[in-house]
């Protein structure tokens, strides 16, 4: 009976795992899709407005949650930076004056903020794969322990030292070391993939930031 719950929870384990790792396998290639349809429209843009109006159909990507927070930052510093005209028209504002930044560090640290919020997401469920590789070869040791503690007191009780007798009930109790195993070596796998394919887009938001605050250096001090 124990040796039955034991392979129920390594099958949750494993069922588990293979649904996030495939979830995560469909989330990360449409990302990817989306980051490369988001960068070609930044690139080709001649205004971050233009680029806003896009950010809803690619939301998929990372660098859209980048892109408006520093688009949000940098549209609040214009408007706190820009000096209202004077209704008497004694002062009135300068024509082609163009809006400058108040503080570029401020965008950078938005940036960043809207990483960090990205890679969360990017990382979300991820961490359960490197829990079934720790603890399911562990949680199948303690299923063949226990089996095999059953097997040798059912062996007291027969007072028979068979061969054919002690060898089926031992092989029984080690097959949950081998489910726990079989739970685990995939886990290790795609945990590994799946945090490489995180690292790959934290440095595309690291470049795509310094893009950014290039542009708003270039324009907007």
């Amino acid at each position: 009976m124990s040796s039955k719950i034991v392979l129920g929870i390594l099958a949750i384990f494993s069922v588990v795992s293979w649904g996030i790792t495939l979830h995560k396998w469909w989330t990360f290639r449409r990302t990817r899709t989306q980051t490369a349809g988001f960068l070609e429209v930044f690139r080709r843009s001649s205004k971050f407005s233009e680029v806003q109006a896009v950010c809803e159909s690619l939301k998929g990507s990372p660098l859209v949650g980048l892109f408006l927070a520093g688009y949000a930052e940098m549209t609040a510093q214009l408007r706190q930076n820009t000096p209202p005209a004077d209704p008497s028209g004694a002062n009135p504002r300068p024509p082609g004056a163009r809006p400058t930044l108040k503080s570029l560090a401020g965008v950078d640290r938005a940036l960043m903020r809207a990483s960090l919020v990205e890679v969360n997401k990017l990382e979300k469920h991820i961490g359960f794969l490197a829990t079934t590789a720790a603890i399911t070869p562990f949680i199948g040791l303690f299923g063949t322990v226990v089996g095999i503690m059953m097997a040798f007191e059912g062996i007291a009780q027969t007072g028979s030292t068979n061969l054919g007798v002690v060898s089926r009930p031992i092989a029984d109790a080690l097959v949950a070391t081998a489910c726990g195993l079989v739970a685990a070596i995939p886990a290790v796998y795609f945990y590994n993939l799946l945090t490489q394919s995180v690292k790959v887009f934290a440095s595309e938001m690291d470049d795509f930031a310094m893009e950014f605050l290039n542009i708003a250096e270039r324009n907007f001090t």
